[in-house]
């Protein structure tokens, strides 16, 4: 090899931007997306336990990187929740999760955004190992549920989208503290 395509290859080494990702649990994320052009950076994983089973691991991405949950619930910014299943779980068992963190952290909600809520449960499927729940808010859309890679409606609002992100890292998310604070990345 020639002394200046040594040199070429070692500067395409130094300068090259390494794709990283964000692993836990056996799961890895990239630590970036891109939602319709806009940059979403991995905030954080977090992995979902009951019991001394391991349930699924989630990262939450967003504009960029943010340790305060109530600062993220406020921003009218894109985010985005990737739930990666580890285990198999039925639809009731992910809707009763919904419920509870509806009535946990958004305790004085309005009829309709219950009325939402009963729309995401339609259409939640039983997962197993290996199956994802994507939720994908944008300002002036709504939250795109994902279900299986396969996309099975959009929810308007930002309330509907505070309500449903605030399960994971509101003042009481449903997983626990330690859950939220991994998707706050603290």
């Amino acid at each position: 090899m020639s002394r200046n395509a040594l040199l070429s290859l070692v500067l395409v080494c130094l300068f090259s931007v390494p794709i990283v990702a964000g692993t836990l649990a056996g799961v890895t994320l990239p630590d970036a997306m891109d939602l319709d052009g806009q940059q979403l950076v991995l905030n954080g994983m977090a992995l979902r336990k009951k019991v001394v089973f391991k349930v699924y691991v989630a990262g939450l991405y967003l504009a960029a990187k943010e340790k305060d949950g109530a600062k993220v619930l406020a921003d009218d910014g894109a985010r985005c929740t990737v739930m990666h299943f580890l285990r198999s779980v039925s639809a009731n068992q992910v809707n009763e999760a919904w419920y509870d963190g509806l009535e946990a952290n958004t305790p004085n909600h309005t009829a309709e955004l219950k009325k939402q809520f009963d729309e995401l449960a339609a259409l939640m499927e039983p997962l197993k190992s290996g199956d994802k729940l994507v939720f994908t808010y944008q300002p002036g859309v709504g939250t795109e549920v994902k279900v299986k890679d396969k996309v099975k409606g959009t929810l308007a609002g930002k309330a509907f989208a505070d309500a449903l992100f605030a399960c994971w890292i509101g003042p009481k998310p449903g997983p626990g503290d330690k859950f939220k604070a991994g998707l706050l990345g603290l």
